[in-house]
């Protein structure tokens, strides 16, 4: 039996049910109670996968998140059961890159802002606009896997000048080149970029790793991109800062607590966009995860 925490492309659906029962949970954090049978649970970015869940599956082989992070997958309990760990790097890769220079371009040119006007009946609004082009800026890129690389490429074709930091890649690594960025370590990223953009996974490190001591080193006309987890900027430091002017704007498309909850701080901060979780998901998108991970689980099933 395989539980499905939250649903799929009808296709990838499909697949599964081939290679054994699929049951679906009402509720991505509420799962049926009866559970001896499953051998495969899959979800996506809502649906939790704790130690709890994985010992009331004495069945259990595989688990499987539709994505690209593992932060809502206990993986270390999963090893310690000897339980596969399955999940779906690079196929949502182009997705969440265009939602980045999609979330660039708003805020260097008030897109939503001055649409929300025209809507509101202030056309007097556009004698007060400022734009800005992305053509020049310099954009500081946290973390240099393939969601951050091929933002490098896409600003690049926009004459943006790309700073790129990561511990993990080497120094003489092609990659830099390839993409068209220039190696910086971190503190010298925030200090120079128009925009500093992040794409690195969840961890003990990572949290509030933008915290309001680092937000204080950026330029006070820069702005913050999240569109990688929720938690690596300090939602609080963030929103007072855009309040008091030291920031230039900020959008997130990932917080702390999903959904956002009605009392926090950044509801109602200024130039601020939000986004709901969304960076990764397309139509296209939806079918190529799915149907990856879809055959991943099916061939594991298979082989155990």
């Amino acid at each position: 039996m395989i539980l499905l925490l939250e649903s799929l492309h009808p296709e990838a659906e499909a697949l599964l049910a081939s290679a054994g029962p699929v049951l679906r949970a009402v509720d991505p954090n509420e799962p049926p109670a009866e559970l001896a049978p499953v051998r495969a649970i899959l979800t996506r970015g809502r649906g939790r996968i704790p130690e709890a869940l994985l010992a009331r599956c004495p069945a259990l082989a595989v688990i499987a998140r539709a994505g690209a992070g593992l932060d809502n997958l206990d993986t270390a309990a999963a090893a310690r059961r000897g339980i596969a760990v399955i999940h779906a790097p690079g196929a949502n890769t182009r997705t969440v890159a265009e939602h980045t220079l999609a979330l660039m371009l708003d805020l260097a040119r008030g897109i939503t802002r001055s649409a929300r006007a025209v809507a509101a009946g202030r056309w007097e609004e556009r004698a007060g606009y400022r734009g800005d082009e992305l053509d020049g800026l310099t954009l500081g890129i946290v973390g240099f896997g393939n969601i951050g690389r091929l933002t490098a490429l896409k600003a690049g074709a926009l004459g943006m000048k790309v700073l790129a930091h990561d511990p993990q890649v080497g120094e003489n690594d092609a990659a830099w080149a390839a993409a068209g960025a220039r190696r910086s370590e971190f503190a010298a990223l925030l200090e120079q970029s128009d925009v500093v953009s992040l794409h690195i996974p969840l961890t003990a490190e990572t949290r509030g790793l933008l915290d309001e001591d680092r937000l204080a080193r950026m330029k006070r006309d820069a702005v913050v991109i999240n569109t990688a987890r929720g938690g690596i900027v300090d939602e609080a430091a963030l929103a007072r800062m855009l309040r008091e002017g030291r920031l230039g704007g900020a959008a997130l498309d990932v917080f702390d607590d999903e959904p956002l909850p009605a009392g926090s701080p950044l509801v109602g901060a200024p130039r601020l966009l939000l986004t709901p979780h969304i960076a990764g998901v397309t139509l296209e998108s939806n079918e190529r995860v799915s149907a990856l991970i879809a055959d991943r689980v099916a061939d594991a099933l298979d082989r155990c």
